[in-house]
C-alpha cells in the first residue's frame, strides 16, 4: 500500500501509532515498541519501562546516527533489533514490534500466517519470515531478526515472542502489522469451522490487475445533500474501523447520491483516519478529478444500476464472517430472529466474480437477499440507507461469531421451518 509522506513530527507519529495499537489491544502496557528513521538517519523510538497506554510525546527517545541518546528515558530494550533491521534494509523507515494475541499464538506453535488467504494480505504483507528464539533485547535476537528481513521480506514472526513488521515509513509498517494480525485472526477462526482455502498465484494476480482509475468527472459545487452524505459516510467508515469491521487497508462503503451518482471510499486511504474531503464522487462512468475511488467502484455501480431501491453498499472484512468466506462453510442465519430478519439467507459468491464481472456480482444481491459472502474476500451487504446497511453488517458479524462460538459448547440447533415461516410472514411480507 502506498502511504503518503507524513508531515507529523516523529514524536507525534510514534505517539499516534502506539495509541492505535494499544487502543485495539494489539499490545500490552509493557509490551511492544515502535521506531522510525528520519531523513538525517536518526532513530526515534519508544522508551523502556513506560506505560504504553499513557505514552507522552516527550517520552519518545532520539538515537542519533552517532549513537548519542537524547531523551527522558532509556530507549526500548529492543533497540538492537530495530538497528539490525535498519542496517539490513536501507529502504526501511519505520518498524513495529508488538505482541498481538493472534500472532503470538502463531509464534507459540512456530508457524507463520499464510498471507495467500486474501489478495490484499499478500499484496500488503508479502511472504512472512520466521526468526528463531533468542533472549529479548539481545544482540543474538537482533542478528536473527535482521537476517529475516532480507530484501522481499517485511514481516517476521518471532519464535515464542511476537511479530515485527517494517515499511517505508511507520504508517506503512503499521498497515502491515494490522493486516497480518487480521489474517492471523481469520485463520484461527476459520480452522474452528472447516478447512481453510488459500489463493493460487493466478487468483492473486486476478485481483492485482483490477484498476480503480476512471475518467475524470466534471462536477459542480457540492450540494448540501452531498456534504451531509460525505460526513455521514465518513463517520460510518471510521465506526466500522473502530469496531474492527474494516481494517486500515480494507473495506469499501458507498452511498447513493442520485440516480446516476454515488459517493465511495477512496483507494489506498487509511480507513481509520478517513476525512469527508477524501470521499470520492462517482457518476456517469467517471470519478471526481484528482482522486482514485475504491477498486470496488465498478461493483457498486452495477448494484445501484440493477437495484433502484438500494442506497448504500458495504464491502467489509469482519473477522468472524470472513472466516466463513475462506472455508466455504455456509453461514446459517437461522439462529435468532434478528439474524434471519435482518440478514436473511446468505449466498456465497465464487472467488473472482467481483474482479471480472460487475453485472454478475450485482445479480447476487437484492433487497430480498441483501448479504453475500465473497470467497476469500470478506462480505458484501446492501441497504435502503446507510444505517440499514451498517446494521446488517453488524448483525452478520454477530451471527458469524455466535455460530463459531457455539461449536465450542454443542451442536447448532437452528430455528425450525415453521418458526422461520412465521418470522417471514410477520416481518418480511410487506
Amino acid at each position: 500500500m502506498t502511504v503518503p509522506y507524513s508531515f507529523a513530527h516523529p514524536r507525534d507519529e510514534i505517539l499516534a501509532t502506539m495509541e492505535r495499537i494499544y487502543e485495539y489491544r494489539m499490545t500490552t502496557t509493557s509490551g511492544g515498541n515502535l521506531s522510525l528513521r528520519d531523513e538525517n538517519g536518526d532513530i526515534w523510538i519508544t522508551p523502556t519501562r513506560v506505560d504504553k497506554g499513557s505514552l507522552r510525546r516527550e517520552d519518545v527517545v532520539r538515537v542519533h546516527a552517532d549513537a548519542r541518546i537524547e531523551g527522558l528515558h532509556p530507549p526500548s530494550s529492543e533497540l538492537p533489533l530495530h538497528l539490525a533491521i535498519y542496517r539490513a534494509r536501507p529502504d526501511v523507515g519505520g518498524i513495529v514490534h508488538a505482541h498481538p494475541v493472534a500472532l503470538v499464538a502463531f509464534s507459540l506453535v512456530h508457524e507463520v500466517p499464510n498471507t495467500r488467504l486474501f489478495h490484499k494480505a499478500r499484496t500488503v504483507c508479502g511472504e512472512v519470515a520466521f526468526a528463531p528464539y533468542e533472549l529479548p533485547g539481545s544482540e543474538a535476537l537482533a542478528r536473527n531478526v535482521g537476517a529475516a528481513f532480507r530484501p522481499g521480506r517485511s514481516c517476521a514472526i518471532l519464535e515464542n515472542h511476537g511479530v515485527v513488521t517494517a515499511g517505508d515509513n511507520l504508517q506503512d509498517a503499521f498497515h502491515r502489522f494490522e493486516t497480518l494480525e487480521f489474517t492471523g485472526k481469520t485463520i484461527i477462526k476459520a480452522r474452528q469451522i472447516g478447512s481453510v482455502r488459500y489463493l493460487s498465484d493466478p487468483e492473486i494476480e486476478l485481483a492485482a490487475h483490477r484498476s480503480s482509475s476512471m475518467a475524470e468527472l466534471e462536477r459542480t459545487a457540492p450540494s448540501t445533500l452531498e456534504k451531509e452524505l460525505r460526513q455521514k459516510l465518513c463517520e460510518f467508515v471510521r465506526r466500522a474501523y473502530r469496531q474492527r469491521l474494516f481494517t486500515s487497508t480494507q473495506g469499501s462503503f458507498s452511498v447513493r447520491l442520485d440516480e446516476s451518482s454515488f459517493l465511495i471510499t477512496p483507494f489506498q486511504v487509511d480507513r481509520g483516519r478517513l476525512e469527508a474531503r477524501e470521499i470520492v464522487l462517482v457518476g456517469n462512468g467517471g470519478a471526481e478529478a484528482g482522486k482514485l475511488p475504491s477498486q470496488a467502484s465498478g461493483n457498486h455501480q452495477a448494484i445501484y444500476r440493477q437495484n433502484p431501491g438500494v442506497h448504500a453498499i458495504i464491502n467489509a472484512y469482519p473477522v468472524n464472517a470472513t472466516a466463513f468466506s475462506v472455508t466455504g462453510v455456509p453461514l446459517d442465519t437461522r439462529t435468532i430472529p434478528e439474524s434471519h430478519i435482518v440478514v436473511r439467507q446468505v449466498r456465497t459468491v465464487k472467488y473472482g466474480v467481483q474482479f471480472q464481472d460487475n453485472e454478475s456480482l450485482a445479480r447476487q444481491v437484492s433487497p430480498s437477499q441483501p448479504a453475500a459472502i465473497l470467497e476469500n474476500d470478506g462480505v458484501l451487504v446492501i441497504g435502503s440507507h446507510i444505517l440499514e446497511a451498517y446494521d446488517r453488517l453488524e448483525v452478520l458479524e454477530a451471527t458469524a461469531e455466535a455460530l463459531i462460538n457455539c461449536r465450542a459448547i454443542g451442536v447448532l440447533a437452528p430455528m425450525p421451518e415453521d418458526v422461520i415461516r412465521e418470522l417471514e410472514k410477520t416481518f418480511l411480507s410487506a
